[in-house]
This record gives structure tokens, sequence and C-alpha cells, in this order.
């Protein structure tokens, strides 16, 4: 008799995919409750939608849930009238408007003490746009109570006991002095946001009605209140009862004023601070981390949260589960993202041979064409058209990928923001690597028109390898190293380089004098043995300035590949800050490389937004002793933004694409073309085509190749 062995998670899930009609083939293997990053990211993803919608879908949708309260109270006074004013019984049908209100999705302003809050809490939205969002929603809420109360009190809905039960319970809010008052409309506040977090964690309709059910029947039973409830009561005694406009104990004036204002007050509070702060911050600061999406592309700076109308998809970069799956499964992948697909033939092959030392190497060619900011995307047919073109300018590019006998895969990115959408992309795709080139005709040039994306860049997905391509020839490699994260990184590329392509790795370590000299020796051959690379020539040069040293070894050299300093790289190249003159003093190709970073919660807030892990494996200078050159060209520039929003200007070779995107944009209708640029970003920033029918037929073409290969 054989022992049987326990399946792990990742055999588990393989027999739950192979199930035919999709059930648990074994136990109970499917989840049946969201963990709370997943809650708050489902929260995260409702209130975006939320608060992009125009006035006019957020008042109507106010005004509708308005009209539905009205059914809560009219079914209160009328089961308090036909029950004798049994104190059970009467309020057995008072969650039925709130029903209506949570099917029908209408915008209720106590449900919006939460996924909008949330929203904001993240500084993925502003507080103007709270403010505003709040102010529409009650406005409709208010006008849909206003007429509700109307018709009740003119058109015969109410009559005989059921009057005077309507009128009793409109006075009741009257009797309780405001303390209380504010105290029983937070607990009714805290239930109702409470409502809406459970609503996001249920994962089926039942479970979800019968906790509406049961949560807003505890409104009436508590005796506690609804703001927009107890507005339409005053209006109701207002319009029926003919209770002066003020100077009474009973008049729309205390009503307003001593009635529905505390209630509003208590309602947001309650739900806000017993709610959405507790579950906010329930939550630890590496779920928060996931429930950002893995992070997010641009938050807003302070200035902007407190006084800018920002929010919306430009800054929620909302995760797509299908692409994610997708891609989910796959080995070892290498993002590369390209603007002509001409010319980069030479990053793709680095970018093979890196995935091609790892099983199941995969390399994800992405091609980003930059719009013109007045050309729309969201139809879909501009970027269509120039996806169509991209994919046939990648077939080289495929063959190129595929020799070296990695999975191939094509997408092209048509974006009002380029240079972001690497990083968008990046993040949903979740590859190991992402290899991309830098100079005039490539996105870094389109970085400067864009907007600020300091934290863009010290928040990497993965790990970032820039090539400065000089006729791309990594036979003779540099590294020069001091020990740290990125210098381990440019350990594994020069590896995998000696091992695919035979090519002889140089350590160069530099010291400040002779007297270091032993010491530097002893600590490259540790540092060699540590990351394989025990065949490598050790250099180390005593002449005490890394430039120089670095000059001197690499005359004779190909590649040199250099790791990121403390302070960051990306950022730092971007924004042209790399103090760093020897990329250009050297004739070789340069490879910079940098690993993704981690900040905690507190130096976000009031960090100085670099890099909080202290790498000294990088090579870094004194930006007085540098003459501050441009990585882009050598020479000091600025980058202006091109007519009609191109941003390449006229750095690089036309390609098909870019002439699809000019035949685009003459497509344009004159009054498109003529409009004025918006002032917030578009909500179509992005049109992404994956050319999965164009790699499959590459790969078919290729199958044979490689079966007489064989």
């Amino acid at each position: 008799m054989t022992d049987s062995t326990q399946p792990d998670d990742d055999s588990m899930r393989e027999v739950v995919e192979r199930s035919r009609s999709g059930a648990p083939a074994v136990g109970e293997a499917v989840r049946d409750r969201f963990s709370s990053d997943e809650v708050f990211q489902r929260i995260i993803a409702a209130a975006d939608e939320e608060v992009t919608s125009g006035s006019r879908e957020l008042f109507f949708s106010g005004l509708a849930a308005g009209l539905a309260i009205t059914i809560t109270f009219m079914l209160y006074a009328s089961l308090t009238a036909a029950t004798g004013r049994d104190p059970i019984l009467s309020v057995l049908l008072y969650p039925l408007g709130f029903i209506y209100i949570i099917i029908g999705g209408y915008q209720l302003y106590t449900e919006n003490t939460l996924p909008p809050v949330a929203l904001t809490l993240e500084r993925l939205a502003s507080l103007p746009t709270l403010l505003r969002h709040w102010t529409i929603v009650l406005a409709g809420n208010f006008v849909g109570g206003g007429i509700g109360a109307l018709v009740l009190s003119y058109g015969g809905v109410f009559t005989g006991d059921t009057v005077d039960a309507a009128r009793y319970i409109s006075e009741g809010g009257f009797k309780v002095g405001t303390v209380p008052l504010f105290f029983k409309a937070a607990m009714a506040g805290l239930i109702v946001a409470g409502v809406v977090w459970v609503g996001f964690a249920s994962t089926d309709s039942v479970s979800r009605m019968l906790v509406v059910y049961l949560a807003f029947l505890a409104i009436p039973l508590g005796d506690l209140f609804h703001v927009v409830v107890s507005f339409t009561e005053v209006l109701y005694l207002f319009f029926q009862h003919d209770i002066p406009l003020y100077g009474a104990e009973l008049s729309l004036y205390s009503g307003i004023v001593g009635f529905v204002i505390p209630v509003l007050i208590g309602n947001t509070l309650g739900g806000i601070v017993l709610v959405t702060l507790v579950n906010y911050f329930q939550t630890s600061e590496e779920r928060l981390e996931e429930a950002r999406f893995e992070g997010v592309s641009r938050r807003l700076t302070v200035p902007e949260w407190v006084f800018g109308r920002a929010a919306g998809r430009s800054y929620v970069p909302i995760l797509d589960a299908t692409e994610a799956t997708l891609f989910a499964g796959e080995g070892y992948r290498v993002m590369v993202p390209i603007t002509n697909p001409r010319t980069d033939g030479p990053i793709v092959e680095l970018a093979a041979r890196l995935a091609s030392s790892h099983e199941d190497g995969v390399v994800h060619i992405v091609h980003v064409v930059q719009a013109p900011e007045r050309m729309s995307l969201s139809s879909g047919d501009a970027g269509q058209r120039i996806a169509d073109a991209s994919a046939e300018g990648m077939a080289n590019l495929r063959s190129t990928a595929a020799e070296h006998e990695v999975e191939v895969s094509t997408s092209t990115v048509v974006s009002h923001r380029s240079f972001e959408e690497v990083f968008n992309m990046a993040r949903r795709t979740r590859p190991d690597a992402v290899l991309m080139g830098w100079g005039d005709d490539q996105l870094w040039s389109a970085a400067r028109a864009e907007r600020p994306i300091d934290e863009l860049t010290n928040q990497l997905p993965c790990d970032f390898l820039i090539l400065n391509e000089r006729e791309l020839d990594t036979s003779r490699i540099l590294i020069p190293t001091s020990g740290g994260p990125d210098s381990d990184l440019s350990a594994e590329v020069a590896k995998v380089l000696a091992e695919t392509t035979g090519a002889e790795v140089t350590l160069l370590h530099v010291v400040d004098g002779p007297d270091g000299r032993a010491r530097g020796e002893a600590f490259l051959a540790e540092w060699a043995a540590e990351h394989d690379l025990d065949d490598a020539e050790l250099v180390v040069d005593d002449g005490g300035d890394v430039e120089d040293g670095i000059c001197r070894a690499a005359a004779d050299k190909t590649l040199v590949i250099i790791g990121a300093t403390e302070k960051g790289l990306l950022s730092r190249l971007v924004s042209n800050s790399l103090h760093l003159d020897v990329i250009h003093d050297v004739d070789a190709s340069v490879l910079l490389t940098e690993r993704p970073s981690s900040r905690s919660l507190r130096e976000r807030l009031f960090g100085s937004g670099r890099r909080d892990v202290a790498v000294s494996g990088g090579i870094e200078r004194e930006s007085e002793r540098s003459q501050g050159t441009d990585v882009r060209s050598g020479e000091p520039r600025e980058v202006d933004a091109a007519p009609d929003g191109d941003a390449h200007g006229d750095g690089g070779d036309s390609n098909d694409a870019r002439d699809a995107a000019d035949g685009a944009r003459a497509a344009a209708s004159p009054d498109e073309a003529d409009a004025p640029t918006d002032e917030q970003p578009h909500l179509d920033d992005a049109f992404i085509a994956d050319h999965h029918a164009a790699d499959e037929e590459a790969e078919a073409d290729e199958a044979p190749d490689r079966d007489d290969g064989r």
C-alpha cells in the first residue's frame, strides 16, 4: 500500500482547471468569499466609475434613488396604520425602497460615504471631486424625495388612518434632541456604509439582498434616522399639513436646520469614520499594495488632491483580470517596448537571448505609438488601423525572437501618453523584466512632453533594462560594481550572455588608491563567486575616479552594463539628472539596469519620492563634477512637444504605424481637429491590440523550420 500525498496548491488548481463542467473536482477548491484587499479593489474600481460619471447621469441616478426612498416612507406609513402602530410589523417593508436602490444601481448619498471616500483616501481623486460628487447626488436625492412627498400629499395616495400615521412618523424626529439625533444618524450611517462594504464582499445576489434587508430593517427598529427619508418626511409635513416656513416648533426651517442637517452630518461622519476609515486601515500595508493594482501609475500630488478636479481612469489603472490570467501561466517573460519595428531589431534580439536562458521563455514585443492629443481612441477605429499596420511591421521582429526558440507575443498600444503606457502595460501583464532603448527616436524623448512621472519611475513593477545601442555587440562585457541589488541584475544579464553567446565578462571595481587594491581584489573575487562568474576577468582600478576607471577598462569592450544608484536610475534618466558622462565617453553600447524597490506608507507620505533601498552597487558621480550632459544626445537640450501633440517630433524614421496614425488624424473631422485641447487627460488614453492571430500564424510558419533543424 502506497502512501498518499496531499496535492499542493498548484496541482489542486490544475485539477480544478481540468474539470469539464467548471465545478471543483476535489473538495471545496473554490473560495466562497473575497479577501479584504479584493473587496477594497472592487470598491476602488466601482468608485472610479462613479466619480467619472457626468453631472447629468449622477443627478438623475440620485433622483431615482430619492423616488425609491418615497416607497419606503409610503410602506412604513401604510403598515403603521394597518397594524395599529405595531413596532415590528409596521417596519417589515421599510427596506423595500433601499432594495430598489441597490438592485437598480442608483446613487444614494449615504452609500457614497464609502467608495468615493476610499478613492480620495488613496489620492486617486481630489477633495473637490468628492465634494462635487456628494453635492450632485444629494441634490438628486432631495429632489426625488421632494417629488415623492408632493405626490403623497396631493395625489391621494394616503387616506384615512394612513394620513395620521404618516404625520406621526414625520413628527418623530422633531422631538429628539440635537445630540441624540446626531448619534442616531451616525449609527444609521454606519449601517448603510457597512451594507456597501458587505455588498462588495458578497459573491451572490441572494446573500447581498438578505444583508440589505436585515441591515435597513435595523434603522426603524433602532429608531435611527436616514437623511433622505427625513427630508421626505419634513416636506410631507410642509405639503400635507401646512406647517409654516419658520417661527414655530414644527416649521420647514426647524425641520431642515434642526432635524435634516444634524441627520446629514451624522450619516456622513458615521459612514466615513466608523466604516470607511476602519475598513481602509484594517488592511495591512501589503494588502493595500495589492489593492492598488500592484502600484498606481499616477497618484495626485497634494495640491492636486486639495484643489484639483482630477479623477478617473487616467489615475486608476484597472487590472484586467482576463489579461492577468492570460499571462499568469507563462514562464520568464521579457517585455520589449519599441517605437520603430524597422530599427529596434537588436533590442528584441537581446531580449530573446535573455528569455532563452529560462524554461518557457517569452518575449512580448509592444509597439507603442503616440497618438495626437486630439485624436479620439474611444471608438477604436483609428487605433485599429494603426494596430493593423503595426502588426504587419513586426513580422521581422517575430522572426528575430523566434530564432532563439522562445515564444513570441506582440501587441500595439496607441496612446496619448506613450511613455506612461509602458509602465501601465507592465503592470497589466506583469513581466519579469522590461527591456527598452533610449535615444531621440525612443520613448524617452516623449517623457518630458507628458505629465510628471517622478512617482511613476520610482515605483517600478519589475526589473528594467535600458539599452543605449551602438551596433550592439555582446562579445566583450564590462560590469563596474561595488555590490548591491542592481549590480546583481547586471551580473544575471552578463551570465546569460556568457552562456548563450560565449561573451567574455570583465568585472571592474574602483578603489581610492593603491592601498585599497588588495581589499578590492578580495571583494571582486568573492562577488564573482557569488554570481557564478568565476571565469570573469577581475580588474581593480586604483585611480579613485569611477568614470575614468570605466573609460580605461571599456577601451576594448563592446558592452558596458551599469546598475542603478541609491537615488534611482529611471527617474534621473528621464529628468536629465543622470550625471554620468561616461555613457557618452565610451565607444561601447551601454545597458543600464534597475531593480524595483518598495517604500513604506510613511515614506510615501513624508519622503522625497526617491528610492529607499540603500544601494551601493551602482555608479555615482557628484553633480558638481559633471557637465550635466543629456543622456539622449550627449548635449544639453530641451524637448518640446511637437505640433499636434506628437512628442516624437522629427526624431527617427517614419514607419508604417506612424503613417497610419497620420492617416487616421487626417480622417478626423474638421470640427474635431479644431477643438481645443482638454485641460484634463482623456479618458480614452490608450487603444491596446494583442496580435494573437498574427503571432499564431508566425509560430506555425516557424514550426516546420524548427523540426527540420532537429
